[in-house]
């Protein structure tokens, strides 16, 4: 749910069905018959790094319309290249997650690829790890806890006796449920932050939207 943006899904690589999509930009048979011959080894050098790999050379629509389609379903890794691009002896790459192009040479494309993926997977990892550290705040009292869901929001971590009496309090006065309980949560004595009872771990509560 963390992986997306205004124009769509922004899917990490280990789990795209598609990793890496290629548009050819063509005019007429002649130059489709030439990009075919230069893009196919592409294609095999891609797959055989077991990177999952898209050639959408159809006709129906323009190469901007693919461009947004693919934008949309989130896949990593965009490469389009034209006539004047096989001339150069390069190709253009687009990343999903940054929506950074950048022109790169031909030769060695498939070895940049998949060096571009596992960044790709890193910088989404960070980001994510990221906005759920700055959107995860502790609470220590009833007060304090009210104030960061009225005014923060995210994530409030906030010990719990660990009845269920004091979950359906806390939710009914709140509204304000428990989402999980980490597996490597610290365990540290306090109290809780409704009953005042002994606590032994502290809990991440959220409000849904």
């Amino acid at each position: 749910m963390a992986h997306s943006d205004d124009e769509g899904l922004v899917m990490p690589p280990r789990i795209a069905p598609i990793q890496v999509v290629i548009v050819p930009i063509f005019k007429g048979p002649e130059q489709k018959a030439q990009l075919d011959e230069a893009i196919h080894p592409i294609i095999q050098s891609l797959q055989s790094l077991n990177i999952s790999v898209k050639y959408d050379d159809t006709d129906y629509a323009r190469p901007g319309w693919k461009f947004a389609e693919y934008e949309l379903k989130g896949v990593p890794v965009r490469l389009a290249i034209g006539a004047r691009d096989l001339e150069n002896n390069v190709v253009e790459v687009a990343r999903r997650d940054t929506r950074e192009k950048a022109t790169v040479p031909l030769a060695g494309i498939a070895e940049h690829i998949q060096q571009l993926l596992v960044d790709i997977q890193q910088n989404l990892y960070n980001r994510a790890l990221q906005y759920r550290t700055e959107h995860t705040t502790q609470a220590n009292s009833w007060d304090e806890f009210m104030q960061l869901l009225d005014t923060k929001g995210g994530f409030v971590m906030a010990h719990w006796d660990g009845t269920s009496e004091t979950e359906d309090k806390i939710k009914e006065l709140s509204k304000a449920t428990i989402r999980c309980i980490p597996l490597n949560n610290p365990q540290e004595a306090g109290t809780c932050i409704l009953s005042g009872n002994p606590s032994v771990e502290r809990v991440m509560f959220a409000r849904a939207y």
